[in-house]
């Protein structure tokens, strides 16, 4: 098997989406945790934990747009 620049590319592209990928899966286990612990002390931080848990979406949204420019 010839490795190819095109080969290199969509390597290149999935390694930017895996490790966005991978990094959003850790930041939403970090944060969710913490924010279920403060909900259970305050029932009022609701909010502020489920914006929290959503922020590390955007993560993502980059490794997505490092791909499609690639």
């Amino acid at each position: 098997m010839e490795i190819t620049a095109e080969s290199m590319r969509f390597l290149a592209k999935a390694i930017a989406i895996v490790g966005t990928g991978i990094a959003t899966a850790w930041g939403e286990k970090v944060i969710g945790t913490a924010a279920i612990g403060a909900m259970v002390e305050n029932e009022n931080l609701f909010v502020k934990g489920l914006i929290m848990t959503v922020l590390p979406e955007t993560i993502v949204i980059f490794g997505l747009v490092v791909a499609i420019i690639m």
